[in-house]
C-alpha cells in the first residue's frame, strides 16, 4: 500500500512512500511546458504548467504516480481498492480517466482552490489506458503550500474532503481514517501521568510510555495514525539538509520492509522508493528500497520551455559511503 506527507519549514515539502510487490521500471519525469498532452475525452492540452515526479512511461505518456508543478501544487494516487468507483461518460461534465487525473489538474491549477473550481465540472470517468494496464482503484492527495485535500470517488461520486493534517494512506474512506484518530487521542509525546488510579504508586520505567498504543503494524489504518502522529509530533531545523532528512524520517516509521506482506508465490510488498518534492523550489529527491542515499532532480536546470519528456532512471543498487577510501562504494 502507500503513505503520502506534507510537511513545512521554511519551504514546503510534499513526497510519499509508494509500497507494492514489484516495480514498474519508474522514472523521475519532467514534463515542460509544451510538451501536448492529449485526454481520452478531454481534448489536449498543447501548453500547461511543468511539473515532475515520478511516472511509469509508456510510449512517451508519462503515467505519474505523483508529481508537482512548477506553482508548487503537488498530487499523489494511493491505492483504494473496494472502494474507488469510476463512472460512465457524462455529457455535461469533463471526463478525465485517472491514469490522465494528475496532468489534468496539475497542468493547469495552481492552488487547491482552483482544483476545487475544476472538480466541478468534472467526472472521473472509467476508461483503461490499455489492456494490458487497466486502472489500478486509487484516491489522491493535493497539496499547495497553504492546506490539502482527499479527494475520492466512490459509489455516492465524487467526494474532496479538507485535509487538515496532510496525510493519506489507504482504506478505508478518508473521513473513517480521520475519525480513526479520535481513539488515539491520549497519545503524547510528553512523559505520560497517572490517572489509572491515585490509590497506586504507577510510575514510567522507560522513555517514549506517552505513546504506548500507538500502531505497529502495517496496515493502512494503523500507518496512517503512526504517520500523523509522526508528522504531527517532528521537529527539524529549517535547512534543506535538515527539512529533507526529516522528511524521509517521518516516512520511514511506516516504511514496508521486505518480507514482511506475503503476497502470494515469491512477492513481498516493500517500499519501492520515498519521494519528497521542495514544491517551492521544483526539487524532487527520493531513495529506492536498496539504495538509501537519497538523489535529488531539479527541475529547473532542465528546459522547462520544451516539448519532449524528460526522464532519469531510478538509482537502484545501494551505495554506501566509505570515507577510508574517499569514495563510494556499491
Amino acid at each position: 500500500m502507500c503513505t503520502a506527507i506534507t510537511y513545512k519549514t521554511k519551504d514546503h515539502y510534499f513526497g510519499r512512500n509508494m509500497d507494492y510487490e514489484f516495480s514498474y521500471d519508474e522514472t523521475v519525469t519532467v514534463m515542460p511546458r509544451n510538451y501536448e498532452f492529449i485526454f481520452r475525452k478531454a481534448g489536449s492540452m498543447a501548453t500547461h504548467y511543468a511539473m515532475i515526479g515520478i511516472a511509469y512511461v509508456v510510449d512517451d505518456y508519462p503515467l505519474y504516480y505523483d508529481a508537482t508543478n512548477e506553482k508548487g501544487l503537488s498530487m499523489a494516487g494511493l491505492n483504494f481498492p473496494g472502494n474507488a468507483d469510476y463512472k460512465p461518460e457524462q455529457t455535461d461534465k469533463q471526463n478525465v480517466s485517472p491514469f490522465e487525473f494528475i496532468p489534468y489538474v496539475l497542468g493547469q491549477c495552481a492552488t487547491i482552490a482552483e482544483v476545487k473550481a475544476l472538480f466541478e465540472k468534472m467526472n472521473l470517468v472509467n476508461i483503461h489506458f490499455s489492456e494490458e494496464l487497466p486502472l489500478t482503484p486509487l484516491h489522491w492527495m493535493i497539496s499547495d503550500r497553504e492546506s490539502s485535500i482527499t479527494v475520492e470517488s466512490v459509489q455516492e461520486g465524487l467526494k474532496v474532503y479538507d485535509n487538515p493534517i496532510g496525510v493519506l494512506t489507504n482504506n478505508p474512506p478518508f473521513d473513517y481514517q480521520m475519525f480513526n484518530l479520535n481513539h488515539y487521542m491520549h497519545l503524547t509525546k510528553e512523559e505520560p501521568q497517572n490517572a489509572f488510579s491515585q490509590k497506586l504508586d504507577l510510575q514510567t520505567y522507560s522513555r517514549g510510555m506517552g505513546a504506548l498504543g500507538l500502531p505497529g503494524d502495517l496496515s493502512s489504518m494503523s500507518r496512517f495514525v503512526r504517520a500523523t502522529f509522526v508528522k504531527m509530533n517532528s521537529i527539524s531545523g529549517e535547512s534543506e539538509k535538515e527539512s529533507v532528512g526529516q522528511f524521509f524520517h517521518i516516512l520511514g516509521a511506516v516504511e514496508q520492509q521486505r518480507g514482511c506482506v506475503h503476497m502470494g508465490d515469491e512477492q513481498y510488498e516493500m517500499t519501492i522508493y520515498t519521494s519528497c518534492c521542495n514544491t517551492d523550489k521544483g526539487i524532487y529527491y527520493y531513495t529506492t528500497y536498496d539504495n538509501r542515499q537519497i538523489t535529488g532532480i531539479d527541475m529547473n536546470r532542465e528546459n522547462l520551455d520544451g516539448s519532449e519528456l524528460i526522464s532519469y532512471e531510478l538509482v537502484k543498487g545501494q551505495r554506501i559511503l566509505m570515507p577510508q577510501d574517499d569514495g563510494m562504494k556499491e
